[in-house]
């Protein structure tokens, strides 16, 4: 008896922590969706996200290799895809 009681605590406390943990996503991803807007409507801040991001992952720049390209070849790209 103490055994199946133990395994149906055991399977609640699992089953609240996969709530928790759900919800947190939810939440991240809601976060992630107003920075998203944010940045999109100011071209100045997704460079500024862009350079903070590098100065980051330079710590070891033996470690890395990173390849920047202009925006603007990036949003000429994306013109042509949306043509298509």
């Amino acid at each position: 008896m103490r055994r199946a009681m133990a395994r149906q605590a055991e399977a609640e406390r699992e089953r609240r922590a996969v709530i928790i943990k759900s919800e947190g996503e939810i939440k991240a991803a809601e976060n992630l969706m107003k920075a998203g807007e944010r940045i999109a409507k100011t071209p100045e801040a997704l460079h500024l996200r862009t350079l903070h991001t590098l100065a980051e992952i330079s710590s070891d720049p033996n470690q890395k290799f990173v390849v920047l390209l202009p925006v603007e070849l990036l949003k000429a790209f994306l013109r042509e895809r949306k043509k298509r």
